[in-house]
């Protein structure tokens, strides 16, 4: 283990500290002498060292009191902060120093460094996560196409099991398709801070065109939908919008009842337009509610084959590089209904 070396930081003030003071006990003895000397005051010849010897005493006192208090009060937080700094440079990211510093901007930085180390480990913990869950949603497809390729190696197997096994490995390479999609995408627009490609176009008829481009979904479970889209203008990045139309659509037909209705309509003030998506589905909990918008989460486990908990993650992140917001609201068995809401 190596042995940490002791700090100069001290040794360094205190040299300054004394030095200073050693100038100026100089230049007073020089003025004291020669002010004796010339005559300039009267003082017995053989007491007139002893004013110098008091104010060198004085001198090393003051020096002494002055780098005891530099120590204690600048150099110390100084060397905690530095100690710090060693430990989150070694990945330690719990490390924290004292922010009680009498010292407004030395307490100041002790703040904002135990701000720091809280933002790197929660966003250590984040990578933690994803990093996990991308090997766990990774990990189930490719278990069960290769589960399934070695079933397809049976030369007495049936030709209908023979089409099964072949669709679920079909159907498990496509959610590893949109897995790897997804994440990509999610990945550009967490370090993307602007949009570049904006341009005027009809919101309300990119919203209709989603629904058909999910047709196939919607479809084979009879749902139905009612619309209040009036015409609508908006400048924005059409081709992300119209993943948010897509993800939250997909969304509430996941969840609506076979028969269901989901509602869509367009409201607009001065300043703001609000895209409201209803569906009459089994609802969410407020705990639920709380996650829903994490990557990877999915509060409804009965339908986890069929997403990868990323499509709320992205609609979030690309509402917000809109400047917009995202609620939901939701009760158990009355459905869920999400606002978006737009500058315009």
């Amino acid at each position: 283990m190596n042995k940490k070396p002791h700090s100069r930081l001290w040794l360094y003030f205190t040299g300054i500290i004394f030095a200073t003071i050693f100038a100026v006990f100089t230049l007073v003895t020089i003025i004291w002498l020669t002010l004796f000397r010339f005559d300039l005051i009267q003082i017995d010849p053989q007491v007139r060292h002893i004013p110098i010897a008091i104010f060198l005493l004085e001198s090393i006192l003051l020096g002494t009191t002055i780098a005891v208090f530099v120590g204690k009060i600048l150099i110390r937080p100084i060397r905690n902060m530095s100690d710090a700094f060693d430990e989150l440079s070694k990945g330690n990211f719990s490390v924290k120093i004292p922010s009680d510093g009498k010292i407004a901007e030395i307490r100041e930085m002790e703040q904002h460094f135990n701000a720091m180390t809280y933002d790197l480990s929660h966003m250590e913990t984040l990578r933690s996560d994803f990093v996990a869950n991308v090997s766990h949603e990774f990990k189930t497809p490719l278990a069960t196409i290769e589960g399934y390729a070695t079933l397809l190696q049976n030369p007495g197997l049936t030709r209908d099991k023979h089409d099964h096994y072949v669709e679920i490995i079909l159907d498990n390479c496509r959610r590893l398709s949109d897995l790897s999609t997804n994440i990509l995408a999610l990945s550009k627009l967490e370090n993307q801070e602007m949009i570049i490609d904006n341009r005027e176009f009809r919101l309300d008829e990119q919203i209709r065109r989603s629904i058909l481009l999910l047709e196939g979904k919607w479809s084979p479970k009879n749902i139905e939908f009612d619309m209040d889209l009036p015409k609508q203008m908006y400048y924005g990045s059409e081709a992300l919008l119209a993943q948010v139309w897509s993800n939250i659509l997909d969304n509430a037909i996941k969840h609506s009842p076979t028969g269901g209705v989901i509602c869509l309509n367009i409201q607009t003030t001065e300043k703001a337009l609000t895209v409201s998506v209803t569906d009459h589905g089994d609802g969410m909990t407020e705990e639920v509610q709380k996650h829903i918008f994490e990557k990877f989460y999915q509060g409804d486990h009965s339908r986890k084959a069929e997403g990868n908990g990323l499509g709320l993650a992205l609609v979030k992140r690309i509402v917000e590089l809109c400047h917009g917001t995202i609620l939901v609201q939701s009760a158990p068995g009355q459905g869920s209904t999400f606002f978006i809401t737009l500058p315009l």
